[in-house]
């Protein structure tokens, strides 16, 4: 772990989209277009139900491909602050399908992953009529774990990526 990673327990994945911000803020707020980019590549998100508002929540839902067991693994996000088109804060926790918070390990995650992960998403515009976006996480305790959502994250972002390409 680097000294950074190591302190913070942080991952943090940046795209450049091609959208201007208030297309890619409804990349987090729409619920058919988070359907089409949650979830690492091969998985699929069956369920989306959003409540897109401060104190509101996401429910999603991650359908693994058969290869991996099939599984279906929920979170939710709880909003915190949101600023259109610039900034989405929230907290994601493993959920059953009721939407009830778990904790990580009854959701099958090892070890280092924190019950409560805070999330904040920014939106920077880019001179083209692009977006710039970032999406930061942190509370991360062991540098697997980390690894392990980095590479998540990175494969949910490049899947938001390419939908917003063909939008």
């Amino acid at each position: 772990m680097t000294q950074d990673s190591a302190g913070s327990g942080e991952v943090a994945v940046t795209r450049d989209v091609d959208a201007p911000p208030d297309v890619a803020w409804r990349a987090w707020s729409d619920p058919d277009r988070i359907r089409q980019w949650w979830g690492p590549a091969g998985f699929s998100c069956p369920r989306a139900d959003v409540d897109f508002r401060v104190g509101g929540t996401t429910l999603v839902a991650m359908q693994a491909p058969t290869e991996y067991g099939g599984f279906l693994m929920h979170n939710r996000w709880t909003y915190g602050a949101l600023s259109v088109p610039t900034r989405i804060e929230f907290v994601s926790e493993f959920a059953d399908a009721d939407g009830r918070a778990i904790e990580p390990a009854a959701a099958g995650i090892p070890p280092g992953v924190p019950a409560r992960v805070p999330h904040v998403v920014v939106l920077e515009p880019l001179p083209d009529g692009r977006t710039r976006v970032t999406v930061t996480e942190t509370g991360y305790t062991s540098e697997q774990a980390r690894l392990q959502s980095q590479l998540g994250q990175e494969q949910c972002m490049d899947k938001m990526q390419a939908m917003l390409a063909r939008r």
